[in-house]
């Protein structure tokens, strides 16, 4: 079994460390069932363990959190969907880069709920949206932004961390670091791409495709 946990309003960020780090102990030891929480948080930016400090624009700009997840600098704050991932993966196989990949595979499987279609780029982490409505890069390629962020950590094979979804969040907030260290590229969210979408919608698509994507643990 798989717990579902929304909760409402702001959620600080190392009240959800705290509960992940515990729950996630608790999955290994096999005292509690796997878990998924989705949550908003106030704005901050986190540090995953591959973050260079010069990524860091504006430090003084919101609090900055220090993550054991992997990955670079991530923003998170209101109008985004932060959906943290504790499964137990020793049980789903021991393929840490299958998983990750199945997490990808989540968003892109949610994100077709409202007929967007997500990318995975060798190289990026995360999910990627084409912007057929701005100019094309240099190379000739379409521009693309990012719609979505994904790091996470194992202990004992369980997961925490997870990923975020771009629903309506302030993206002038993200100027105040390089997105996983990547300048090329911009971010972007579901209303920004012109879609009226809330968070409960985005709930509902990520329980629906949770299943399609990771199926039930294995006995």
């Amino acid at each position: 079994m798989v717990e579902w946990r929304q909760s409402d309003g702001l959620t600080e960020y190392t009240e959800a460390v705290a509960f992940m780090e515990a729950r996630a102990a608790e999955i290994a030891a096999g005292t509690a069932d796997e878990c998924i929480w989705l949550v908003e948080h106030p704005p901050l930016y986190t540090a995953g363990t591959s973050a260079k400090p010069a990524d860091l624009v504006d430090p003084d700009r919101f609090p900055v959190h220090m993550s054991q997840r992997g990955g670079q600098y991530t923003y998170h704050g209101p109008g985004q969907r932060v959906a943290y991932v504790m499964l137990d993966v020793g049980k789903r196989g021991r393929d840490v880069r299958r998983f990750v990949q199945d997490l990808e595979a989540w968003v892109i499987a949610a994100l077709a709920e409202f007929n967007l279609t997500g990318h995975i780029r060798q190289g990026r982490v995360g999910v990627w949206i084409e912007r057929d409505d701005k100019p094309l890069m240099a190379s000739g390629a379409k521009a693309e932004d990012k719609i979505a962020a994904i790091g996470i950590r194992l202990r004992k094979w369980v997961s925490f961390h997870g990923l975020s979804i771009n629903v309506e969040p302030d993206l002038s907030h993200f100027s105040g670091i390089v997105p996983c260290g990547i300048t090329e590229y911009g971010v972007t969210s579901l209303v920004d791409l012109g879609l009226p979408v809330t968070m409960e919608d985005v709930d509902v698509a990520l329980r629906r495709s949770f299943d399609l994507v990771f199926g039930t643990v294995p006995a």
